[in-house]
């Protein structure tokens, strides 16, 4: 039977409401983390408070489509559906295994997918996205929740990001994409390429700059492209100015290939939301405008905004009316693009009760075959122990480590965890995972089983673990909580009845990883040089305000 008692009866009652088998619509979320939907017509931002960056949305009939950079996560790719805009589902991932799956069999922080590009053109769903050490690839899909083909390699070579298409009405097929310092050697320059219709191959070898930031006074790390043609002009929608501090920028021309005009389009101003950063302009059926866009807010991640957009003298106007004349300012909230839908948020709170993971899921690399079970103890995850000597005990090292976005800037997570036959050096539980991380759970030591609260805290060139025993004789099975509040503070709970819950130690100030936000989730790792033969099992992941 399943437990309830981490949360109490009546809490567990309420909780079930949020709880998403594997591949199952996410019914009344409406006592998630974080609903967008306000339930009086109006939202409020951000639409998807957790970690998808990068976004690149479409709108194909009635629906909508998101997908956002994934990073070093398996799969990647992100696949969200919408019917307003606000209420987003998580349908799958696009990418089972980053490749080359070689490369990825071990974690890349930092590395593999980076901003995608998504486009519905000839009967199919497209995405293009740049892995900043291989190039750009390809795939594509008939029905948005997959089946994808495998990943083309459209443009090979290092520092080549943030990709878009366009089909123009003349039947030819371009290729915008931008620079990364980091592995070009350069940046700020926005680069076309002529490609063929299918996508599989480009027509010329080097590509034309048509927007050089470096040219534009006060411009920096421009970025992020996303071409489009409307009322006889070719924009460029494009931010600049770093993630943290930029703005978004368009740009205007009448051959594709320029001169290429330019203005500011939205910038914080007086708001509280920093950046605004790169995303994609869609049209509703009603005709009116919208734009989706991220913001950084460092450990929680990048989270998506959706900003009202209107044009003025053939320029858009991003968010509302600013101090600058022609450049919006980001609103917090603004009236439905769709009224009537159903809440809806992506998934969080897991049973195992199926026969796959939740789709919210991702591992820290490619995962293996064996790497978790869910029949081998119906109504239970089963992680077992992986030898991952290479780690030298540095848990964030380990490719095995399960986890998902945090889903808001307050909430929290319980699960219940055993380990067994655990050897030394076992260990296995709960993580908050970031450049520095927490975790509270179970390891084998001198022939004990304890219950031990780790830290490790930002030392280069990577961290410091400092550890608590926290119970020097431990149970067969405990219950731990990660309770975040805002700011990003921390604190870990343990409890040997379900009941009584005692904290692990004092708020850990959580920290983003490369490029992405903390993640939080599971772990069942050893630094020995073989399998010890033990597992983790967990009996539920819940998630709630």
């Amino acid at each position: 039977m399943k437990s309830t008692t981490p949360v109490g009866a009546a809490r567990a009652g309420a909780l079930l409401l949020s709880i998403l088998l594997a591949g199952a619509a996410n019914a009344g979320p409406k006592d998630a983390p974080w609903v967008a939907d306000l339930g009086n017509g109006k939202y409020q931002n951000p639409i998807l408070n957790a970690d998808y960056s990068d976004p690149d949305a479409i709108r194909v009939g009635d629906t909508y489509y998101m997908t956002a950079s994934s990073f070093n996560s398996a799969p990647g790719l992100p696949l969200l559906q919408s019917k307003d805009l606000v209420n987003w589902t998580l349908v799958g991932h696009a990418l089972p295994k980053l490749v080359p799956e070689q490369h990825f069999a071990v974690p890349r922080t930092g590395a593999g997918v980076w901003a995608p590009s998504l486009r519905h053109h000839d009967g199919k769903f497209w995405i293009f996205y740049p892995d900043p050490d291989h190039g750009v690839y390809v795939i594509t899909a008939t029905d948005f929740a997959g089946p994808w083909s495998a990943p083309h390699l459209l443009l090979p070579g290092k520092g080549i990001i943030d990709p878009a298409p366009l089909w123009d009405e003349d039947g030819k097929a371009w290729l915008i994409h931008a620079w990364a310092r980091s592995r070009a050697g350069f940046n700020n320059v926005l680069t076309l390429r002529s490609m063929s219709p299918d996508g599989r191959r480009l027509l010329d070898s080097e590509g034309k700059v048509v927007i050089d930031g470096n040219r534009l006074p006060g411009y920096r790390t421009l970025e992020g492209p996303k071409l489009y043609r409307h009322d006889g002009w070719y924009y460029v929608f494009a931010p600049a100015g770093g993630v943290e501090e930029g703005w978004q920028s368009v740009f205007r021309a009448r051959r594709i290939e320029g001169p290429y005009e330019d203005r500011i389009v939205m910038e914080q101003g007086e708001t509280a939301i920093n950046g605004p950063h790169q995303g994609a302009w869609l049209r509703a059926l009603d005709g009116k405008d919208w734009f989706v866009h991220f913001q950084d807010r460092k450990a929680y991640g990048r989270v998506a905004h959706l900003q009202p957009m209107r044009w003025l003298d053939g320029w858009p106007v991003i968010g509302q009316p600013g101090r600058k004349p022609g450049v919006g300012n980001p609103v917090t909230g603004w009236t439905k693009p769709v009224a009537g839908q159903a809440v809806a948020v992506p998934a969080t709170t897991d049973e195992f009760d199926g026969k796959t993971l939740g789709v919210q899921w991702q591992w820290n690399a490619n995962p293996q075959a064996g790497w978790y079970a869910l029949d081998a103890r119906p109504g239970y995850l089963r992680l077992p122990v992986l030898a991952a000597p290479d780690t030298k005990g540095y848990v964030r090292a380990a490719p095995n480590i399960l986890t998902q976005k945090l889903p808001a800037s307050v909430f929290t997570a319980d699960t219940r965890v055993e380990l067994h036959p655990a050897q030394d050096g076992d260990r296995a539980g709960l993580i908050l995972n970031g450049m520095s991380y927490a975790a509270v759970g179970l390891r084998r030591h001198g022939g004990e089983l304890q219950l031990v609260y780790t830290v490790c805290e930002p030392v280069k060139p990577r961290c410091q673990e400092n550890e608590t025993v926290l119970l020097p004789t431990a149970p067969g099975a405990v219950f731990l909580r990660l309770s975040m509040s805002e700011g990003a503070q921390a604190r870990f709970f343990y409890s040997v009845d379900g009941k009584d819950f005692k904290p692990a130690g004092a708020p850990f100030a959580a920290t983003k990883g490369h490029w992405v936000g903390a993640q939080m989730g599971l772990y069942s790792v050893s630094a020995a040089d073989q399998p010890s033969g033990g597992w983790l099992d967990a009996d539920y992941f819940r998630v709630s305000r």
